[in-house]
């Protein structure tokens, strides 16, 4: 197996891609300047959003799935491996990479925040495809942080540093929305997939054998990460996944309490509940009725 390579700190990876560290928390680093490597898999131990100008490269992210040629941004959050395996070949990275260390944000509201910004644990392959106006202004909020980090550190500094962190944050935000609406033909697809993968596994013996279907199991079985596709799944229906899992588990539910040769339990375990009282809970909570009233009412 490949070894991984640690890089804990801003300072480590400033210094393997031939920059100054200008702040031992944050930096945007020129990825042209580093010596030209090959592949391999590194474990981030802070925040990154890589602005690559190269189709392809030290991150592996799947070239037919983009909506723009150039300028694309991927986020690592910290604890994430990235990388592809070596394959002998060497490369010269390009593009521009914010990194900041969680420490930075401590006390901040970005730092209260920073949980919700979902994408920094997207998979490499659901990356931010931008265009030509929007790569401009992620330029210029680098930019912003680049002449903070140059003018020298003073009690403004962390104040105005992590603004335009925020910024570029919620700027991402808007931009994954529109990638999200521009996708749509490909989103509707995952959509119908998710609807044939829930009629496929209620069919079979798996709620029995393992449960109710969970969001990172249906996300992994549509290969994307439980973030993307929650967050894919509430733009496109208004509802979360799990509440989708709900709302299909409880329409099975009332079609199968009009069989009357079944009991409220055998329906529940049917459906992967464990315990047939929190199937009954659900079930009311959902419908209003109780499985047994609701079976009387029709």
């Amino acid at each position: 197996m490949e070894n991984v390579l640690m890089i804990d700190s801003v300072g480590q990876y400033s210094t393997l891609n031939n920059n100054d560290t200008l702040h031992p928390l944050v930096n945007i680093v020129d990825l042209s300047k580093a010596e030209a490597r090959f592949n391999g898999k590194a474990n981030y131990g802070f925040y990154a959003v890589f602005l690559k100008e190269i189709k392809c490269g030290d991150l592996h992210y799947g070239c037919n799935y983009y909506d723009y040629e150039e300028g694309t941004l991927v986020f690592v959050g910290p604890g994430q491996v990235m990388g592809i395996e070596n394959n002998g070949e060497l490369y010269q990275p390009k593009g521009q990479a914010l990194v900041f260390h969680p420490d930075l944000l401590r006390g901040t509201s970005l730092g209260r925040q920073i949980a919700e910004y979902n994408f920094f644990s997207y998979e490499v392959h659901e990356a931010l495809h931008l265009s030509e106006s929007e790569r401009k202004l992620i330029y210029d909020s680098y930019a912003k942080i680049q002449y903070e980090l140059e003018r020298g550190i003073d009690k403004h500094s962390k104040t105005l540093i992590v603004s335009n962190i925020e910024l570029l944050l919620n700027y991402c935000v808007r931009f994954y929305d529109r990638q999200f609406i521009t996708r749509e033909n490909v989103n509707k697809g995952i959509l119908q997939k998710f609807e044939e993968l829930l009629n496929e596994y209620f069919s079979s013996d798996k709620p029995k054998e393992i449960g109710l279907p969970t969001v990172s199991y249906c996300a992994d079985r549509l290969n994307l990460s439980a973030n993307y596709f929650g967050d894919l799944i509430k733009k496109e229906t208004g509802k979360s996944a799990q509440e989708y899992i709900q709302l299909k588990t409880m329409d099975l539910a009332k079609e199968k309490i009009f069989d009357v040769t079944k009991s409220v339990s055998q329906i529940a375990y049917e459906l992967g509940f464990k315990y047939p009282q929190h199937f009954s809970r659900a079930f009311k909570q959902q419908v209003g009725h109780s499985p047994n009233e609701y079976r009387n009412l029709n």
